[in-house]
Order: C-alpha cells, then structure tokens, then sequence
C-alpha cells in the first residue's frame, strides 16, 4: 500500500465525510503531477540519463526488434521504425476493438499483436516484457497532448467516470474525494495531486520500480479498502480511459518520475 493511501485511513473521516465530489477539474485548471513535483524530482524526468525509467525504455527497444512465437517475426517487421510510427499513440489509448466491441489499454494491445501476428504467448500483466514494451511505445509519445475523440468510446468514459465518483470500500471513499475536491492540499504531510494518465507507465520512488497505470489504481483501491479487480478487467480499462479523457491536452511524459 502507498504512503499517501495508509494515511488515508486515519484521514477517512475527513475524506469520506463531504456529503457530495466536486465538480470535474476546469480545464483550465488541469495540471500534470509533475508541476506538484519537487525540483529534484523533476529534474530526473527531464535528464533521459538520469531517468530510471529509460533503462526500461532501452530493453523495450532491443524488445522492439526480437523476433517472437511461430511466426517468427518482430514488432518492427509489421510497424518499422518506432519513431514513426508509434508517435501519438499512447496519447489517444486505451483505444477501441472491433474485435472485442470494447476499449483495451496499450498492454493488452501489445499481447493481442503477440498472439494475432506473432503466435506468442501473452505476456503476463505487469511483467519485465510487457512493461518494457509498452513504456518504449509510450516514449515515443512524449510532448503529444492526450487526446481521446472516437465516439464509440463515450460509454465506456461515462462508465470509468461512474467508477471515479462512486464511494466504495470501508471506508466509504471515491477516486473524485481525494484528486477532484482537495488536489493540492496535504494529507499527512503527502502532497494530493490531481491523478492525470499522462506520465504511464513511470517509475515510482516509492516502488523503486516501474509500474504501470493498474498497479497505481489497485495500489489506490487497496488503501480506500475496496475489492480489487481481476488483472485486466473491463473496469481498470473505463477508469484507464476516463483518467486519459480527464487528462485532454496534457502532454504525454512517460516515462515519468514520481515521488
């Protein structure tokens, strides 16, 4: 569990006694973690050298180019130079499947390529592969402003935002009581900040790893006490694609840095 949510616990009066969330942050006011983040923190995302995160990039790349499962062929032998082709793509995903007449987010678009094109076997959720693939993908979408315009998606939205707003757990909490009404304030001495996607997956300090966007929302629903959802569920991917439509124009910093 976090710092910030075991804190929470001894806050819950506070947290789950206002009787109504707050509006939707303005746009206007919307502002990415990194701003809440201290000099030297920022100064590690902003240096790829001193960036965690980009040794998880470098494996993602050799990644990129290793051939895989039965049909032998690698991600680059369908999408070529990720540079170009990749650019923009995290910004605008989870995105939606025909296939599965529902959103999947950029991981489990990663292993249905594995097993359509390559005949490989998926990788598990927060494996070394997966998350090195998938914040190589996101790299290259660093500085793009997030973006999410396919109207087939605007139910699943409605659902992530249903989920954002609903109280649940022991202790009575919703997403929208911490990173709604009272971002910039302290609990317990930690920082709230305002919960935008636009920096996964990112290397948490605290982790001393990288990590993905549902390792960061099971870590959040443990704290508020809640069950947890099966790896992958359809319920991560709405409030994936919620969080991602909340955070429109932000730019895309993966990999980020946070406390």
């Amino acid at each position: 569990m976090s710092r910030l949510f075991r804190h929470v616990i001894l806050s819950a009066v506070l947290c789950g006694a206002s009787a109504a969330s707050a509006d939707e942050i303005p746009p206007a006011e919307r502002k990415s973690g990194y701003e809440q983040m201290g000099r030297e923190i920022r100064a590690m995302q902003d240096d790829d050298s001193a960036n965690p995160a980009m040794l998880w990039v470098l494996d993602g790349e050799a990644l990129w180019s290793l051939k895989a499962g039965a049909a032998g062929k690698s991600c680059a032998d369908c999408h070529g130079d990720a540079q170009a082709s990749m650019k923009g793509v995290a910004a605008r995903y989870p995105a939606y499947s025909p296939a599965l007449a529902r959103p999947v987010d950029l991981e489990q678009r990663i292993n249905m390529c594995r097993t359509d094109q390559q005949q490989a076997t998926p990788l598990p959720a927060e494996s070394k592969e997966l998350l090195v693939l998938s914040a190589f993908l996101a790299r290259q979408s660093r500085g793009v402003p997030v973006e999410i315009t396919d109207d087939r998606l605007r139910p699943f939205v409605e659902r992530g935002g249903e989920l954002f707003t609903r109280r649940q757990g022991q202790i009575n909490l919703s997403c929208a009581q911490c990173h709604d009404d009272r971002w910039g304030q302290r609990l317990a001495g930690s920082l709230i900040p305002q919960g935008h996607a636009n920096g996964y997956p990112l290397y948490r300090l605290e982790w001393q790893t990288l990590g993905s966007l549902q390792r960061r929302l099971r870590n959040c629903l443990t704290g508020m006490r809640a069950e947890l959802y099966p790896a992958g569920a359809p319920e991560y991917v709405d409030l994936q694609l919620y969080l991602k439509s909340r955070a429109r124009g932000l730019a895309i910093e993966a990999p980020a840095v946070r406390p």
